[in-house]
Formats: structure tokens, sequence, C-alpha cells
């Protein structure tokens, strides 16, 4: 499973030729020297590098290319590094660095070599990999007490930019109702002390069927915010600018945003759609394919409730308070 840009084994000899020919025509062999080429690094131009990752969007996107990415986060779900990564996986940050040489998952450190040396020599990961001892000493020369000492010494002081807002003096909150980031939720409105018992449902439609392993990051991503999302629409409409869409976890305090972004997850499998991947689902009464927020806004308005069929491991993963609310919205 290769990282984005290089060659999938899925590829037979002719298409990766084809493969490598395209990009080489399309965008220079420069941008790509590295990628193609493990090995032989290089320093490409911005213009080279935006062109590029244009390019593996739409590679990534090809049905027998499994893109994979190598992270040293604590999670590894699927689409987590990126909404078109479909395999990830965790390592320690030295081993992120060392698989980004090698431009593969498909290695073996023992007997492949991640690289080529001005020399020309193959480099093999134990010719990089520091010693215990070479650690230590880097972290007894590098790590000191004052990096620390500045940073605490003001955390409290905030910054500028921060201590010019403009702050109402009130003791309850002040909702701006024209902020995409911040807005006063439904289920604050007519709030009672006691919560209300628990609703029946009745002749309900099923809005969405799911297998095993649902995780949180299906229900509710938080990354940037996919072109092929109901949320889209709902910030134009809002006069936000596509470059100032920002991602699903910055606006998590807008549950506008956040009613929208529930079940939009561009990796989705909904058995309703048979087979196709994707944030969106069928509206039963009419067999239309729509967004899940409007279809579960059609049920709504026409007074049916819905559930969600899942099997085992639904809502695994991080524990995130919109993976429990966003479906409630819905």
């Amino acid at each position: 499973m290769p990282l984005p840009g290089t060659l999938p084994p899925a590829l037979n000899s002719s298409r990766a030729a084809r493969f490598r020919r395209t990009m080489t025509r399309k965008f220079g062999q420069g941008p790509f020297q590295f990628l193609l080429h493990p090995g032989k690094a290089h320093s490409p131009s911005p213009s080279s590098v935006l062109h590029s990752f244009s390019f593996f969007r739409s590679s990534c996107s090809l049905p027998d290319i499994i893109a994979a990415a190598v992270l040293s986060g604590n999670r590894n779900f699927e689409g987590r590094v990126h909404a078109l990564t479909r395999a990830n996986y965790l390592a320690s940050p030295p081993l992120v660095v060392i698989y980004a040489f090698a431009g593969t998952v498909d290695i073996d450190f023992d007997k492949e070599p991640i690289g080529t040396g001005k020399d020309g020599k193959s480099v093999y990961f134990m010719d990089i990999w520091p010693s215990t001892e070479e650690v230590a000493e880097d972290v007894q020369s590098r790590v000191l007490p004052n990096m620390f000492k500045s940073t605490y010494e003001v955390i409290t002081k905030g910054n500028p930019m921060w201590n010019h807002i403009s702050v109402p003096f009130s003791t309850m909150y002040s909702w701006d109702p024209n902020s995409t980031y911040i807005h006063e939720p439904s289920y604050f409105k007519n709030m009672t002390i006691e919560p209300p018992s628990a609703l029946g449902v009745k002749d309900a439609y099923c809005l969405l069927n799911f297998g095993d392993s649902i995780t949180t990051d299906h229900i509710l991503p938080t990354r940037s915010i996919h072109k092929d999302s109901s949320i889209v629409k709902f910030l134009l409409d809002c006069g936000v600018e596509r470059k100032d869409f920002n991602s699903h976890g910055s606006r998590r305090g807008n549950n506008e945003v956040m009613a929208r972004g529930t079940f939009a997850n561009i990796r989705l499998m909904n058995k309703l759609l048979n087979g196709k991947v994707g944030p969106k689902t069928i509206h039963v009464p009419t067999g239309e394919k729509l967004y899940v927020f409007n279809a579960a806004m059609r049920y709504k308005n026409a007074g049916h409730d819905t559930i969600v069929l899942a099997g085992a491991e639904y809502g695994s993963g991080s524990s995130r308070d919109w993976a429990a609310k966003g479906p409630i919205l819905l």
C-alpha cells in the first residue's frame, strides 16, 4: 500500500510506465524526483508542490489505488491523516521520517535501502538510525530548562491579540447570531432541570445502515471540510469564502455546522447506497440520493422518526461529545 504518488502493486508494468509518463509530462521530472525515485532528494518549487498535491488527490481517488500514511499520532482510523488515505500506520516520529525517505510502506528495512547517498551508494535504515547514547546526548544538550521556564513564566499573560479582544461585561455569554464558529445550540433552548424521558420510536425509516466498526471519526470527522458536504452550501450562504472554511473541529461550537457534519465522512460505508462510499443516503419514500443531513431534515419535517442501524463497535474511538450530540440533532 503505497504513499500518495508512489506506484501501487496493483499497477502492472505498462500502467506503471504510463503513470510515470503522465506525471512527468504534466508536472516535469523535477517535482517528482523524490517520489518517483526515493532517495534522490531535491528542492521543488512551491508551485510544483501545489501541482503535485492536486495530482495526488486525483490519483488517490482511483479505485485501484490505496493511499497509505505513516503518522506519529495516537489514532490511525481510516482517513485520519487525509480524507483520501485509507490505510494509516502508527510509528514513532523518527520512523515517520524514515518512511518518508523510503516513499513507501511496502519495504523491509532490514534488507532494502531507503535511498541513495551523495556517493551513489545505497543507504539503509541501520546507517542513519541513532543509538540510545546519541539520543540521550542530544536531549541533554538541546532540551534545556530555559525552554520551559521562558514559556511558563508568561503563560497566564496571554498575547497582545488575545488581550485586546473586546469582551462585554456580563455574567451570561452574549451569543452572536452571525457567528459561524459559536452559535447558541437548539438543545440549550427550553432546557429543563430534569432531563426529558426517552421518546418512543414508531414507524421509523432507516436513515443509515452500517456494518461493524463505525468509529467516532465516521460519525463526525474533525478534519477539513470536504467539498462533498452539506456544510459547504451552509457556509457559502453565510458569506464564508471557501478559503475560510477551516475544519469540523474548529467549528465545533456551531451546532448548525456540526449537525450537517454528522455522518459526513467521505469514507462512510452505508449499505443503502449498495456499495458506494460517501456522506449520502437514500430517502426511502422517494428513492432520492441525498446528503445525510438533508434526508434527515426531510424526514423530520414530514413528522417521521428515523433510526440508524449499526453493527459491533459502533462509536468506538475518540471520546467525542459531538459523536453523540450530532445524531440527536438529526
